[in-house]
């Protein structure tokens, strides 16, 4: 199994989001890997800098949208490629978009390493092809659950952004 992130096999035209996107030199570049590919669980590591604040110590709360957002359609990716039996970086291309993000704040997020821990719920196919998966996503920090988020990805074709 590759441990590289998924979206490190983004193809360049698709690899640019501000969350995400490694070709984005001002990004996030959040990266997202199995946990547990058996029991559907992902896990991202970020660290926010002193500059991603709200309040002095607290981080803003725009991030932690980016950084769930993110993480859910990368997950959603790495489930595509599961439920495909597809290895990373295949043809065609496997990249998700967001349809639908819902975000809870439960605790304020204190300026510190952050994980974000995916959990597949539902994974859709067409024709084949996975079309749509939906992700839960928490936040932690130092154990303890600041925000969760809800995440439903669909599949891009693989002409978007083709002129």
């Amino acid at each position: 199994m590759d441990t590289r992130p998924i979206q490190d096999f983004y193809p360049d035209q698709w690899a640019h989001c501000y969350g995400c996107g490694r070709l984005n030199a001002h990004g996030l570049h959040v990266q997202s890997r199995w946990l547990d590919e058996s029991t559907g669980t992902t896990i991202s590591h970020f660290t926010p800098a002193e500059y991603h604040v709200a309040l002095p110590g607290f981080v803003y709360g725009g991030l932690l949208a980016s950084l769930i957002d993110c993480h859910g359609i990368g997950s959603a990716a790495l489930a595509a490629h599961r439920a495909e039996s597809r290895e990373f970086g295949s043809e065609p291309p496997v990249r998700f978009v967001t349809a639908s993000l819902h975000v809870d704040y439960r605790h304020p997020t204190p300026l510190t390493d952050l994980e974000a821990i995916g959990t597949i719920v539902d994974v859709s196919a067409r024709d084949g092809r996975t079309h749509k998966v939906i992700v839960d996503v928490v936040v932690l920090a130092g154990g303890r659950e600041c925000v969760r988020g809800h995440v439903v990805g669909v599949l891009v074709p693989p002409h978007f952004g083709q002129g």
